[in-house]
C-alpha cells in the first residue's frame, strides 16, 4: 500500500552526519582527507574583497577630469593610509595648493580621466571556516571547502535564531514542563549552552545574554517576547544571521509548550558534553531546521541507522503539527484515510487524523505535519 513520506524533526540518540563546510569564495584548504578535526579547528580560509569608496578628486581640487593624473601623488595599485595626501593641485605660483586626503586605509584601484574620480578599496576581509563538528575529513572540495563526517546525537528544533556556536551543554531545569526564570540562569552558565523546559521570556533571554550564555534550547517562546528581544519582527525569511549575542533553538513551537520528553531526556543524558548548535531556520523551499549536534565515539547501532532513514507515516507515528491553529503540538497518527478530503481552500488533499497529548483528535492535511524521528 502506498504511503506519504513526511520529512520530520529528528531526535536521534546516535546517527552518522556529514557536514559540508564551504567558503563564500575560492580559497585555501587547511586540512587533508582523512584528518581528524576538532569542532573549533579552522579548515579553510579566504579573503573577501574590501569595500570600495569613490573619491571625486577633480571636483575637490577644482580641476578638469583629464588633469587628474598630474595632480595624483599616488598611482593605481599603490597602498594608502587614512589621512594620507593622495592628490594635490599646482596652486597659484606654487602657493595656495589644495590637497585631497584618503578617507581609508587600503589601496588605489583606479584613476579615471573621464570622470575625474579615484576608486579606493579597503583592505580584504579575512574569512575562516571552522569544522563546527568533531569528526573526520571525508572529502576535499577543491578551493571551496571540505566534508566532515561525525557520529553522535542529533536533535532538530522547529525554529531558531542566531548562527553556529559551540559550547558545553548544561541543564538549567530538571523538568521539561518548567518555565525558565531569571533564577535559573546561573553565572556558571557563561559560555555554555543551556537547556530549558516549556518556555522562555524576554526578561530571561536578556538575563542569559548578560551572563554570557552562548545558546539556549527550550520548548517554546511567545512571539511578542521574541520580537522584543530581536528588536524587530523576524518574519518568515531564513534565520541564522542574527547578531543578538546568543543562539536560541525552540523545539516545540510558540507559546508555553512542554519540551517533548524524548528530546529533554536525550539532552539531559548529554549534559556536560561539548555540543555544536545552529539556529538557522528555513520553513519553505529547501527546508532547514535548527540543530544540536553532540559528537561521540560510540559505535552506531543498526537499529538507530534504520530509524534515521524514515519510512513514512503509519498508525502510531509520532508527529508534530507545523501549521496553525495547532502549530508545534505533538501527537500520534491514529488514522490515514485513503480518500481525498476537501479543506478550507476548497482543494482536495490527503489528510490524516492525529491524537494530541490531551487526547483531542484533529484531522488535517498530511503536509501540515512532520514526523518526529527518534
Amino acid at each position: 500500500m502506498a504511503h506519504a513520506y513526511t520529512p520530520g524533526l529528528k531526535v536521534l540518540e546516535h546517527t552518522i552526519l556529514i557536514k559540508q563546510r564551504r567558503l563564500p569564495l575560492p580559497g585555501e584548504i587547511l586540512v587533508s582527507k582523512g584528518d581528524k578535526v576538532s569542532a573549533e579547528q579552522v579548515v579553510a580560509r579566504t579573503n573577501l574583497p574590501g569595500n570600495v569608496q569613490t573619491l571625486n578628486v577633480a571636483g575637490l581640487l577644482g580641476i578638469l577630469p583629464d588633469e587628474i593624473e598630474e595632480a595624483m601623488l599616488k598611482k593605481a595599485g599603490d597602498k594608502i593610509e587614512k589621512d594620507e595626501v593622495v592628490a594635490q593641485s599646482k596652486g597659484l605660483f606654487g602657493l595656495f595648493k589644495s590637497q585631497v586626503k584618503s578617507p581609508i586605509n587600503g589601496k588605489i584601484e583606479n584613476i579615471s580621466k573621464i570622470t575625474g574620480q579615484v576608486i579606493l578599496r579597503e583592505p580584504p576581509v579575512p574569512v575562516e571556516v571552522i569544522a563546527y563538528i568533531e569528526g573526520e575529513v571525508t572529502e576535499i572540495l577543491k578551493n571551496e571547502g571540505v566534508a566532515i563526517k561525525t557520529s553522535g546525537s542529533f536533535i532538530q528544533g522547529i525554529f531558531g535564531i542566531g548562527g553556529e556556536t559551540i559550547g558545553t551543554l548544561e541543564m538549567a531545569v530538571n523538568d521539561p514542563g518548567h518555565v525558565l526564570t531569571e533564577k535559573d540562569i546561573k553565572e556558571s552558565f557563561k559560555n555554555k549552552i543551556i537547556v530549558g523546559g516549556s518556555m522562555i521570556s524576554y526578561d530571561v533571554l536578556e538575563c542569559a545574554r548578560k551572563v554570557g550564555v552562548k545558546g539556549i534550547v527550550v520548548g517554546g517562546i511567545e512571539d511578542r517576547d521574541l520580537k522584543k528581544f530581536m528588536g524587530y519582527d523576524i518574519g518568515v525569511a531564513i534565520t541564522g544571521s542574527e547578531q543578538v549575542g546568543l543562539t536560541l533553538i525552540i523545539t516545540e513551537g510558540f507559546g508555553k509548550m512542554r519540551m517533548a520528553d524524548r528530546t529533554f531526556n536525550l539532552l539531559k543524558s548529554l549534559s556536560g558534553k561539548k555540543s555544536s548548535i545552529n539556529g538557522a531556520t528555513q520553513i519553505r523551499a529547501g527546508v532547514m531546521r535548527p540543530e544540536v549536534i553532540v559528537s561521540s565515539d560510540k559505535a552506531l547501532s543498526k537499529k538507530t541507522s534504520d530509524i534515521s532513514t524514515g519510512l513514512g507515516l503509519e498508525i502510531g507515528t509520532p508527529v508534530r503539527i507545523i501549521r496553525e491553529p495547532h502549530f508545534g503540538t505533538i501527537g500520534k497518527v491514529v488514522a490515514l484515510p485513503v480518500e481525498l478530503a476537501k479543506i478550507e481552500t476548497e482543494a482536495k488533499v490527503r489528510v490524516l487524523e492525529v491524537e494530541l497529548d490531551n487526547k483531542q483528535k484533529v484531522t488535517l492535511p498530511r503536509a501540515n505535519v512532520e514526523i518526529i524521528e527518534e
